[in-house]
């Protein structure tokens, strides 16, 4: 049996266990040494290394060396006895990891500890800002002498690590990668795809829930990324979201608004039967949540966009507030944000859905970020629910799922590790403009070279001449006999050779493939 020290010797002494395991763990060994293993981070100590076996010993030596995992110490402030932390802090009242100890049990609990407060010292961080994502502004907690610089709110406060992934999101230069397509492709050129990708982006957000693509649900989301992106001051206001809501679906919805009742993220097995891949939070609890993505929002203002896009939109989907449109919403927050924040200048629509939907390994890639939370979240629950009789809730949505566990779930809920998911959509972001905005941009060019060339063979609007292109290139280079009979020009073999011609050189050539990619650095 290893020789825990630190968050794993306190999980076991005090008998709590996270539902999102501890990125970095540490035990006693001979030699010291580190190893990382599917994102987390092995650590072995010798002997020397040794806390005392006290809350106090492996408290502090955790705050020092592994980090700070909220959900963990949610969970452990509930079950400790206060005299063991009072005791501590009353006998090292001006020690950094004591303090940090003493501000994270009050902030999380709610609780106030036997303590007269620090009167000497420094001011000290909550959290490393060389390590996590922090607020902008940070609040003097003047008891502790702690600088509050947490990015949300005790009802919601999402973590993210900053890996060296994570730093390479924090530097990758939207708007200057944007700027080089405009030189290469020209900024009119561009700006015509930006129209094409608005519309791309609205097929594919359904692409990725399964649904139909009804031309008037397809139509009613691009107009809405094309007025709304970086239209609302703060877009997770309720009001804005039952807006935004609202054009979304139509005015043909059943349900608008914060949901008043249980929803689970599943699919029928071969039986028939329900197999459920994620339960959000209780509906009592979205609100708060809710409120507290926003305060991240604004605490985290003037950060890297690209990581705030990320937080925002995943968290979101997490909490999944609304009745219905939960995922198309998140997708427009990655790019309202973008917009906001100046990452992406106006009219421009990151095609991100196009691009996680472009291959079957990027589809599954999108969903293996989700099951990051979501399957630990299941495993630890999987005998907490069951269907029973329907009811109504206050909502009239009729469900069936009982589940037993959002009060022990509220702290997972709450403290969500989302460090890969920030890793995850720059990769996305990166696939969007090198190869997704470069493809229909290329597209495009090669599509007016080839309308101008044609007409030197023969004249026509260029809708016809646009018709005359497609019939080449989704007929394996051929024109269809239903055109050459509309058009009877095309029964000429000279003509109709050079035409095709024309189309295989400008859409078959080496130069039009924009199928190869970079990888994003880190």
């Amino acid at each position: 049996m290893p020789s825990w020290i630190g968050y794993q010797w306190l999980s076991t002494h005090y008998g709590v266990e996270p539902v999102q395991p501890f990125r970095i763990d540490s035990q006693l060994a001979r030699t010291r040494r580190t190893e990382r293993i599917d994102g987390l981070t092995h650590e072995c100590y010798p002997a020397h290394f040794k806390p005392a076996d006290t809350f106090a010993g492996h408290m502090a030596f955790a705050l020092k060396r592994e980090g700070v995992h909220l959900e963990f110490l949610a969970r452990l402030f509930k079950v400790l006895p206060e005299d063991e932390i009072s005791a501590w802090i009353n006998a090292e009242p001006s020690g950094q990891y004591a303090r940090r100890a003493g501000f994270f049990y009050e902030w999380l609990t709610r609780r106030q500890l036997t303590f007269k407060g620090v009167n000497v010292g420094n001011y000290i961080n909550a959290l490393d800002e060389t390590r996590y994502l922090t607020a902008m502004k940070p609040d003097n907690i003047s008891r502790w002498r702690v600088r509050d610089n947490l990015p949300g709110t005790r009802d919601y406060c999402p973590l993210v690590h900053r890996t060296d992934r994570v730093r390479a999101a924090e530097d990758y230069d939207c708007r200057r990668l944007l700027h080089e397509l405009e030189v290469e492709y020209g900024e009119d050129l561009l700006m015509r795809s930006a129209v094409w990708l608005t519309i791309k982006e609205s097929l594919a957000s359904f692409e990725i829930e399964h649904e139909g693509k009804q031309v008037d649900r397809v139509k009613r989301f691009a107009a809405v990324m094309e007025k709304r992106c970086g239209y609302y001051p703060s877009p997770l206001d309720e009001a804005v979201l039952t807006e935004l809501q609202s054009e979304i679906l139509g005015q043909k919805a059943t349900r608008y608004g914060l949901r008043k009742s249980p929803v689970f993220v599943g699919e029928a097995d071969s039986t028939f039967m329900s197999v459920v891949h994620y339960i959000a939070p209780h509906w009592n609890d979205t609100a708060s949540m809710l409120s507290g993505l926003r305060s991240f929002e604004q605490r985290t203002l003037c950060k890297p966009s690209l990581v705030r896009a990320a937080v925002l939109s995943f968290g979101f989907v997490y909490i999944h507030p609304m009745a219905d449109g939960n995922g198309r919403i998140s997708r427009f927050l990655i790019n309202d944000v973008l917009r906001r924040d100046g990452a992406i200048p106006a009219p421009f629509i990151l095609p991100i859905s196009a691009a996680i939907t472009s291959t079957a390994v990027h589809r599954r890639g999108y969903d293996q970020v989700l099951e990051i939370f979501s399957k630990p979240l299941m495993r630890r629950y999987q005998d907490q629910y069951r269907f029973g009789p329907e009811r109504i809730a206050e909502d009239g949505i009729r469900y069936n799922l009982d589940f037993d566990a959002y009060e022990d779930a509220r702290a997972a809920w709450r403290y969500l590790d989302l460090t890969e998911h920030v890793e995850y959509l720059a990769h996305v972001i990166h696939l969007t403009i090198h190869q997704e905005m470069r493809r229909e941009a290329s597209t495009l060019r090669s599509l007016h070279a080839a309308r101008s060339q044609i007409k030197e063979v023969i004249e026509g609007p260029d809708a016809d001449i646009d018709r005359i292109i497609r019939s080449v290139r989704d007929n394996n280079g051929q024109l269809s006999n239903k055109l050459c009979k509309e058009f009877p020009l095309l029964d000429n073999p000279k003509t109709s050779s050079e035409i095709i011609r024309i189309v295989q050189a400008m859409f078959c050539s080496p130069a039009h493939d924009t199928s190869g990619t970079a990888r994003l650095s880190g």
